[in-house]
């Protein structure tokens, strides 16, 4: 009777173990949304954009504002962090260190609107991002074109449509190997803004919008759209952000 109990026990044991492999997410992803800087309304939006989306494709989202929670062992649980229009300096040097080790170590990062307005004096960060937020003008309509359709989440957009945004002015690249998504067209609206006795006049015949690269063992991913609530219920944006999430943490998507 004993050994007929611990047969039975050990047979629950593997079908439970079955039943969690098969209902395992097929990744973890950790969005983060501290800043130190301006804090986007839209903040709220994009979680809950996020969080359903992760019900839709099945993987795991946990949403975090404290930094503690930066740390090797916090990570290792998940395959991509997504900075969710943050701002400002907003991890230390150990935090700062984790997130290294985290992306040398083939994970993922996604960075969303002012993800690039984000730890200016982080050189690495800066190379991760790929370039980083000047300024911008008004809200404003203007025509966004897809560059490059080899990305997940971009088979629906149209090859140039009106989007209304708070168009981004980058800095130059920090690194030789991005690869362009969406640009906007500059003759379509106004980019230029004077600003402390200053004139920008946007960044010329091509201004990108949104990028992906390989950097230091890993995989990152930015958009620069995503300002307004409105975007977070947008399908177009949304397969967009779900395609970089999908390709930064697993690799898989790209159309060869």
């Amino acid at each position: 009777m004993k050994k007929f109990t611990l047969r039975l026990f050990n047979i629950i044991c593997i079908l439970l173990a079955s039943i969690q492999t098969v209902n395992a997410e097929q990744f973890k992803a950790l969005v983060f949304t501290k800043t130190s800087g301006w804090h986007h309304e839209s903040i709220n939006a994009g979680v809950t954009a996020l969080q359903k989306m992760a019900k839709e494709h099945y993987f795991d989202l946990q949403w975090q504002t404290n930094a503690d929670r930066i740390t090797d062992k916090q990570l290792k649980k998940f395959d991509v962090v997504i900075f969710l229009s943050t701002t400002g300096d907003i991890l230390n040097q150990d935090q700062q260190a984790a997130l290294e080790r985290f992306i040398q170590s083939g994970k993922g990062f996604v960075g969303i609107h002012s993800a690039s307005d984000t730890e200016y004096e982080w050189p690495w960060y800066q190379k991760l991002i790929g370039r980083s937020f000047v300024i911008h003008p008004k809200i404003q309509t203007a025509v966004l074109k897809v560059n490059n359709r080899k990305f997940p989440g971009l088979a629906r957009m149209p090859d140039q449509f009106l989007w209304t945004e708070e168009w981004y002015q980058y800095s130059d690249a920090y690194v030789d190997n991005l690869s362009y998504l969406l640009s906007v067209d500059e003759g379509t609206y106004d980019a230029k803004v004077v600003r402390k006795g200053k004139t920008y006049n946007g960044m010329g015949s091509f201004h990108p919008v949104a990028w992906y690269h390989n950097y230091d063992g890993g995989r990152s991913f930015y958009t620069g759209l995503g300002h307004m609530n409105e975007h977070y219920s947008n399908t177009l944006f949304l397969e967009h952000l779900y395609g970089g999430i999908y390709w930064t943490a697993t690799g898989k998507g790209l159309i060869k």
